[in-house]
């Protein structure tokens, strides 16, 4: 376990959570599918879920990117997902890309699970600066960088292209040890 707070813990993706992983994918699908569209696509089904876990265990292993689970800690129940990704080990920089469930809406889950993880970056992971893109709409992940100190840098043109929409700009955000 990474750490905990509020009845929440954050561990590294395992086996143990294929089936977590799935059920949250589908059941989050319509919340998933502007922002996170390869990660829902590798996790419709049972069997592509498996195959996306054991990626990403390996690639937590190689240190290439690290996926979080956020569960309950008396339900189990996966209530989000936390990625730091884009990693540059030279800069020493990653970024954080994460989803909550619908029912753990409006609690300031994941900016207390961000809080957690950027201690955990900066302290185990050595990196120097962590970074939030992020749509200037999505309000509650702009309110995400906000609460844990990420400072706005610039707006990043035509960065993000949903599935079926024209390119969207984007808002960076920085936080530094």
């Amino acid at each position: 376990m990474i750490g905990g707070f509020d009845g929440f813990e954050i561990n590294p993706i395992h086996q143990g959570d294929v089936w977590k992983i799935c059920n949250f994918m589908v059941a989050n699908a319509d919340r998933l599918k502007r922002y996170f569209p390869k990660t829902l696509e590798q996790n419709l089904n049972p069997t592509l879920s498996q195959l996306f876990v054991d990626k990403k265990t390996k690639l937590f292993q190689s240190r290439e990117e690290f996926l979080f689970t956020v569960k309950h800690t008396e339900t189990r129940e996966l209530a989000a997902v936390i990625y730091i990704k884009e990693l540059d080990w030279e800069k020493k920089q990653g970024e954080f890309a994460y989803c909550v469930g619908y029912p753990f809406t409006g609690q300031q889950l994941m900016s207390k699970a961000i809080k957690l993880l950027s201690t955990y970056a900066f302290d185990t992971l050595k990196l120097n600066t962590l970074q939030i893109i992020v749509n200037k709409n999505n309000i509650p992940s702009v309110k995400v960088a906000e609460r844990n100190d990420f400072k706005w840098q610039k707006t990043l043109e035509n960065e993000f292209t949903p599935p079926g929409e024209q390119p969207l700009d984007m808002e960076l955000y920085e936080l530094y040890k």
